[in-house]
C-alpha cells in the first residue's frame, strides 16, 4: 500500500488503517476509546461494543480495504481520503469509490470517526 500524504498520520490512525487492511477486528477496535463514536452512512455508532459490532459486520465482514491517497491535518482533526474496496454491495456506487474519513484523536485513541462519501463542490 502506498500512502502519499500532505501530513504524517497520527500513530493510532496508521494503526487503524493497518488493522482494517489486515482484516484484524481486535486490532481495529483497540484503536478506539471506550466512549468513541463512529458516524458511517449517516448512522451514529456509539461506544466500543457497538463499534465492534459495526466493524465486525461492515468492515471486516465486508472485507473492506482502504488505500489512502491524501492525508490532511485540519485544526486537530486528521482527514484521510482513501480508495475503498471490498465485498460490500456496490450497486449505484462508482467504479472507484473515494471516501473521506475524519478522525479525532485524544490521548492516543480515536474518539470520533466520520466516514463520508463527499461529492465534488460546484464552487
Amino acid at each position: 500500500m502506498t500512502t502519499p500524504t500532505s501530513t504524517a498520520l497520527p500513530p493510532v490512525v496508521a494503526e487503524y488503517l493497518a488493522a482494517v487492511n489486515a482484516f484484524d477486528l481486535g486490532r481495529m477496535v483497540a484503536t478506539f476509546a471506550e466512549d468513541a463514536y463512529v458516524n458511517d452512512a449517516r448512522r451514529e455508532i456509539s461506544g466500543i461494543a457497538t463499534i465492534r459490532a459495526w466493524a465486525e459486520k461492515e468492515m471486516i465482514g465486508d472485507r473492506v480495504t482502504m488505500e489512502p491517497i491524501e492525508v490532511v491535518a485540519h485544526y486537530g482533526q486528521t482527514i484521510v481520503r482513501s480508495r475503498y474496496d471490498g465485498t460490500y454491495d456496490k450497486t449505484s456506487l462508482p467504479a472507484e469509490l473515494l471516501m473521506s474519513d475524519y478522525f479525532s484523536v485524544r490521548d492516543g485513541k480515536i474518539v470520533s470517526l466520520a466516514v463520508i462519501r463527499n461529492q465534488p463542490s460546484p464552487y
